[in-house]
């Protein structure tokens, strides 16, 4: 698909933010992983290591730290269900600004003490993103908050993006990015600064086949939403948005060569082998570009070079020793 890329996030822009935030957010290694039966090497950005534990510190940080001193006296609201929670809550810290976050009930016990441990202050509401939203706006309404959104937002794609840089600037003969996609934040930021530099490189997006409404987006060429009754079902809980955003596509069509589904089985089963293989401890979500890598290698294309973006490792612990315990795949 063809689409104009001048209306897009540019390079220059990508650079800037990196400096902007280089004082919070930090430069992820890549670690060599050793998957069994993989063809071709592999790398994991380990987005995990992160100060919070999630890539969601680049998006927050350089959209907060672009706030007037008038906007930062207001304080800032999100959405979220954990890992934007802590990075809008840690970069407000930096700059002295009120966090108010609006958080699922199912949001996982690990993210939202790490929220409040930040110091924001958190709003429950059910699980559809469409009631985070709501709520959200709502507060802005009656306390002139101003919003940091979690993914549909130039600013925050671009703090993203920094991501995609430090791939190509560590690793500049890679020919294969997968990166987990929910929002579309990440992906969409990754993929346009990937792209700019090398253009060769395939970037392909990662989500739970439980929450494929990005897949089904892509396929069909415009944003589809799924309910929340479908898109909770995944243990990724970070990807449980229920469509990509509408900026976030705009990008991915223009610069992502495809988007692939994960079982949940193909999940937990990836969890394991990061651990065995890296070191470094996934959630869920940071695990499904390494399932793809796993076990869909057919709907790949060759590579001797990839990156498997591990987006977080915020897991509850409970959950991580039931995965480790387990003997399926």
């Amino acid at each position: 698909m063809t689409v104009a890329t001048d209306t897009l996030v540019t390079l220059e822009a990508i650079r800037a933010a990196a400096d902007r935030i280089s004082g919070i957010a930090v430069k992820t290694p890549l670690i060599r992983a050793w998957f069994p039966d993989v063809a071709g090497n592999v790398w994991l950005k380990a987005e995990s290591l992160q100060p919070i534990g999630s890539f969601k510190l680049r998006g927050a940080s350089n959209k907060i730290l672009q706030l007037t001193p008038e906007e930062i006296s207001r304080g800032v609201i999100t959405y979220s269900s954990g890992n934007h929670a802590q990075g809008v809550a840690y970069a407000a810290r930096e700059v002295g600004a009120k966090a108010v976050i609006v958080m699922p009930s199912n949001a996982p016990a690990i993210k939202r003490a790490a929220t409040l441990a930040y110091g924001a202050e958190i709003v429950d509401v059910g699980v559809a993103s469409s009631e985070r939203l709501a709520k959200a706006e709502e507060l802005v309404l009656k306390h002139g908050y101003v919003v940091i959104p979690p993914y549909d937002d130039e600013q925050i794609i671009t703090g993203q993006a920094t991501c995609g840089l430090e791939i190509v600037e560590q690793l500049p003969d890679v020919d294969l990015v997968l990166a987990p996609v929910s929002g579309g934040g990440l992906l969409s930021g990754i993929a346009t600064a990937v792209k700019r530099l090398r253009p060769q490189v395939k970037v392909f997006g990662i989500e739970p086949e439980l929450a494929g409404d990005a897949a089904e987006s892509f396929r069909t060429g415009k944003v589809v939403t799924w309910g929340a009754e479908l898109t909770s079902r995944t243990i990724a809980d970070g990807l449980r948005t229920q469509s990509v955003g509408v900026h976030n596509f705009a990008h991915i069509r223009a610069f992502v060569d495809g988007i692939i589904t994960v079982t949940e089985a193909e999940i937990r089963a990836a969890m394991r082998a990061i651990i065995n293989s890296a070191r470094i401890v996934p959630e869920p979500s940071g695990a499904v570009s390494s399932a793809a890598l796993l076990f869909h290698a057919a709907q790949l294309p060759a590579y001797k070079n990839a990156v498997a973006v591990v987006s977080g490792g915020n897991v509850d612990p409970e959950l991580l020793a039931r995965v480790l315990t387990e003997t399926d795949m």
